[in-house]
């Protein structure tokens, strides 16, 4: 269960950004600007997370105004929050947290701080992004990246600002984010339109299937399905995953403060 939330985190990023292909912005161009219609400060996701038939954890995503302005620009402070349940803290204690400081106007990190503990495995990480040298300052010094580099969090809502309309059946998309240190290429697989039910609501959904790594999590390259609700909110609504050892479910149970209508089925 080691980086269980670091695992579903990079889930939900990876359902999304490969959708970039469909940008149509100046990529040549080192600064861009995004229109966001998709979210706004006070948005808040709240999920459950189970193992198995165990109610596992909680997992949050919410975005917040900054009092203050970093490298002199208005920014969204976006943080992911990770926790065990009580009776799962019995056996494996998580308490994770996720910032990242997104240009508004842009939607590219600035600054990353991830502070992770879990079952006593602790991370702390500290991102400093340079996109005009595109460098990413770590603790383990400058590190070269790519153009428009996003990190785990930062990624996921920039994603959702993209259009989806032109994906087809069965393409395969790929796109890169910058995680623990270096940058990391994600592939995911659009499987249709579907139809989710879950404690939230029936919604009209997207389904995805990001392409991972086997061997030492998952049993094959496919063991991963993602819903995102199919509105211009883009939320992600159900995430399953087969692994070596069960199965993980991650639900969304709740959503406040949303900048457009669900598309929740009544």
């Amino acid at each position: 269960m080691k980086k269980l939330f670091g695992i579903l985190c990079l889930i939900i990023v990876s359902s999304f950004l490969s959708s970039n292909t469909f940008y149509k912005n100046k990529e040549n161009s080192l600064t861009r600007e995004v229109k966001n219609k998709a979210f706004t400060y006070g948005e808040k996701l709240q999920y459950k997370i189970s193992y198995g038939l165990i109610d596992a954890g909680y997992a949050q995503l919410e975005v917040k105004k900054s009092k203050i302005k970093i490298q002199n620009k208005n920014v969204y402070h976006i943080i992911g929050l990770g926790t065990s349940s009580k009776t799962f803290d019995w056996f494996f204690k998580i308490r994770d947290c996720y910032e990242s400081f997104v240009d508004s106007s842009e939607l590219v990190p600035l600054l990353f701080k991830r502070n992770v503990n879990e079952g006593g495995y602790k991370i702390y990480q500290n991102y400093e992004f340079d996109h005009q040298k595109r460098t990413v300052t770590t603790e383990k010094g400058e590190i070269q990246t790519k153009k428009h580099i996003q990190d785990m969090l930062s990624c996921f809502y920039y994603a959702r600002t993209l259009s989806l309309n032109k994906l087809k059946k069965g393409d395969i998309l790929t796109f890169n984010a910058f995680v623990d240190g270096e940058t990391y290429p994600l592939k995911v697989k659009f499987l249709g339109k579907d139809v989710v039910k879950i404690k939230a609501g029936k919604f009209k959904a997207l389904k995805f299937c990001p392409i991972v790594q086997t061997g030492r999590i998952f049993k094959s390259e496919e063991s991963l399905s993602v819903w995102i609700s199919d509105d211009y909110n883009k939320t992600p609504l159900l995430i399953k995953a087969k692994i070596l050892f069960g199965s993980l479910r991650m639900e969304m149970i709740k959503m406040e403060g949303e900048l457009n209508p669900s598309g929740v089925i009544r």
